[in-house]
């Protein structure tokens, strides 16, 4: 089995565009919550998001007309050129080697069916624009950065898992990697903010008005967020042959999906998922330096996911949220999480969990309040949970030199 390491990262955010405006990001503590302007926010008590700005698609396409392709693959692709680029990775080099492009994401372009549905509304079917029908389709994430690409030996798969969709498609590149079906493989996650889903949220009551407090005694919620993180992966073989530049290693992962309950988290399937995942990497919970959290900042989900931390850690090492900073990017969510943990064992650091006045006893982690923290870090875990009981754990390390 080949050992598989991360070589390029290409990110969307609202806290930063490209690896390194991402990274100072994470290390500042910026906060990407906004007013939302993707839609008319008219009738809603509050309407504070995490959407992307200053993104011109057409920095990042070179085959694709911007207006072709949605927001959300449109960020997709934009996060493929840029890990490319990070990585040193030739395109011609990619188009001649065997390549997954692996895409999670939770809504696709549910953006522009919520234009659909309303041109249906006012017009019938008549009414509907044809382009915007023709670039609808989820698929269109990973269809869209194979053409942008060119990539001719390539499989390409798309994963609706909701909010764990970023590492279920880390996961599976993992997989391919580590059996040698693929050389190279480019797999994260994209979403969009859409009206479909902040309103399903909000219906819920677990959007914050304001912003996102994880494990905070006063959080009120998440904020809809979007972007996309893009990894270039390939065997530790390849990288050192190429002389590549390694973020981190991915150890292994867990996944499971217990199927309870249509939104709420379970603890003890969590918990589950994360010996799962500690078994496969060949480690022990004390050998974990770093938790990543899903840390939605919803008052159920902390609760749950910090009692699922402390059933299999005896002294749990810092937990912290970057949505608190990024907000809920959902199919992105995990994938963006990746990248920052990534950049977290590569460049010495904690990010923060920004925002916390006060931890709620029920939690009572440490989640690194407010400022970034030096720190070595050997091996870190990303949780990712999603609705209908979707879970998957990550865990990434330092590159042993031993083979």
């Amino acid at each position: 089995m080949e050992r598989v390491v991360i070589t390029g990262l290409g990110v969307v955010s609202s806290i930063g565009i490209g690896v390194d405006d991402f990274c100072a990001g994470l290390r500042e503590g910026r906060s990407g919550a906004k007013p939302i302007t993707a839609f008319d926010t008219t009738g809603f008590a509050h309407s504070i998001g995490c959407e992307v700005t200053g993104f011109d698609p057409r920095e990042w396409l070179d085959r694709l007309e911007p207006e072709g392709i949605g927001r959300a693959t449109q960020f997709a692709v934009a996060g493929a050129r840029m890990a490319l680029a990070d990585a040193a990775l030739d395109v011609e080099e990619l188009r001649r080697r065997r390549a997954l492009v692996s895409v999670g994401t939770s809504d696709g372009e549910t953006r522009d069916l919520d234009t659909l549905t309303e041109q249906y509304l006012t017009d019938g079917a008549g009414g509907l624009d044809p382009a915007l029908a023709r670039r609808a389709d989820a698929n269109q994430l990973t269809s869209g950065m194979v053409r942008e690409l060119g990539l001719r030996d390539v499989e390409s798969m798309t994963i609706g898992t909701a909010c764990a969709a970023g590492n279920y498609a880390i996961g599976s590149a993992f997989d391919a990697l580590r059996a040698g079906d693929v050389d190279f493989a480019l797999c994260g996650g994209a979403d969009a903010v859409c009206r479909k889903t902040f309103t399903g949220f909000y219906r819920f009551g677990t959007i914050a008005p304001e912003k996102c407090q994880p494990f905070d005694r006063d959080r009120k919620g998440l904020l809809a967020s979007e972007g996309s993180g893009v990894l270039l992966l390939e065997s530790l073989r390849s990288a050192r042959a190429r002389g590549a530049r390694i973020y981190a290693e991915v150890l292994s992962y867990g996944l499971n999906c217990d199927a309870g309950h249509a939104v709420a988290p379970d603890r003890d399937s969590l918990a589950r998922c994360i010996r799962l995942a500690h078994r496969n990497a060949g480690i022990k919970p004390e050998d974990v330096d770093l938790i990543s959290a899903h840390g939605t900042g919803t008052p159920t989900n902390d609760v749950v996911e910090t009692s699922a931390i402390r059933q299999v850690f005896a002294a749990p090492p810092p937990t912290v949220s970057v949505k608190s900073m990024i907000g809920h990017a959902m199919g992105a969510a995990s994938a963006l999480a990746t990248v920052a943990c990534a950049l977290a064992i590569h460049e010495g650091f904690i990010p923060p969990t920004i925002n916390h006045m006060n931890t709620d006893p029920d939690c009572g982690l440490d989640c690194v309040p407010n400022q970034a923290r030096p720190a070595v870090l050997n091996v870190v875990q990303n949780n990712a949970l999603a609705f209908a009981g979707n879970n998957v754990v990550l865990l990434l390390g330092r590159t042993r030199e031993t083979t």
